[in-house]
């Protein structure tokens, strides 16, 4: 039984998570600064953006007795604004290291961290420089928030670079969404401009769970960065009517159907194995 210690669990994606690995035969343990709503698995609060509690915290024999085969790191102030843009940073980039420096010294080669699609430029203000958005194109961080999750995706590939058998999986999450939020989704349909800022994309929290759990099981060593996003949009309107009112002129990098995606998953489906099967139009 693989044995995986989560943080952040008691979050939305954080939940999600635990109840998808448990499902698939996984052990899990959960560190947060909060308690969870309800306990799915054994765990802990903790302060990640403290070393010394972090390193307790995932060395614990109260956590996995037998050893730890990998860690999903998913802690964090989860959006911009949710606190002064300082304490986001601090917290954010801190817990981030923490986490990562932790696992090394404990010989944890295995780890998957939640970035974010605001490294992609979020909010569109400006138009995006081309679409479907993929991870070819550089991080431009319009945010503390965003500039602390592209400062995590640094931090894996220099983790990665002084140690060639490790593996950390970035993950750029869409908006996470669960079938309760969709009731709200009528109320924009006539907006577009409501969600323009992230492409009208979002992540349904099951299929970010998934994604979550292959790329723990993916096969490969180093960092790698992968967008995070269901398979169709938001809208009803097809992207052509939408990218024809809302950001017109923008260039068009790959084919895309009516409602696909236009933040690419190309990438995971490769890589991963990741196939979203979640969806908003089917709750």
């Amino acid at each position: 039984m693989p044995k995986i210690i989560v943080t952040g669990g008691s979050g939305k994606a954080g939940r999600a998570c635990i109840q998808d690995l448990l499902a698939h035969g996984y052990e899990v343990y959960n560190i947060d600064g909060v308690t969870p709503a309800k306990e799915l698995c054994p765990g802990m609060q903790a302060d990640l953006s403290d070393f010394g509690q972090t390193l307790d915290a995932l060395h614990s024999r109260d956590a996995m007795p037998h050893g730890v085969d990998g860690v999903v790191h998913l802690a964090a102030i989860p959006a911009p604004r949710r606190a002064p843009n300082p304490e986001v940073f601090r917290n954010n980039t801190l817990s981030t290291y923490n986490v990562f420096e932790a696992a090394r010294r404990m010989g944890i080669k295995n780890v998957v961290s939640a970035s974010s699609e605001t490294v992609l430029g979020l909010p569109f203000d400006v138009p995006p420089p081309y679409v479907p958005l993929d991870e070819e194109y550089p991080g431009r961080p319009e945010s503390a928030y965003s500039l602390s999750k592209l400062l995590g995706e640094e931090m894996a590939r220099q983790f990665c670079r002084w140690d060639p058998e490790l593996k950390i999986a970035s993950l750029r999450f869409s908006n996470i969404l669960d079938n309760t939020d969709y009731i709200h989704f009528k109320n924009f349909q006539d907006k577009p401009t409501e969600r323009k800022w992230n492409l009208w994309g979002y992540i349904d929290s099951r299929d970010a769970a998934q994604a979550v759990r292959k790329a723990l099981e993916a096969k490969f060593k180093g960092a790698e960065v992968f967008i995070i996003a269901n398979q169709d949009t938001v809208m009803d309107r097809p992207n052509a009517e939408l990218l024809a009112q809302v950001f017109p002129g923008v260039p068009v990098k790959a084919p895309f159907g009516p409602h696909d995606t236009l933040l690419s998953i190309e990438k995971a489906k490769r890589m991963l194995g990741f196939k979203p099967e979640f969806t908003w139009r089917k709750p």
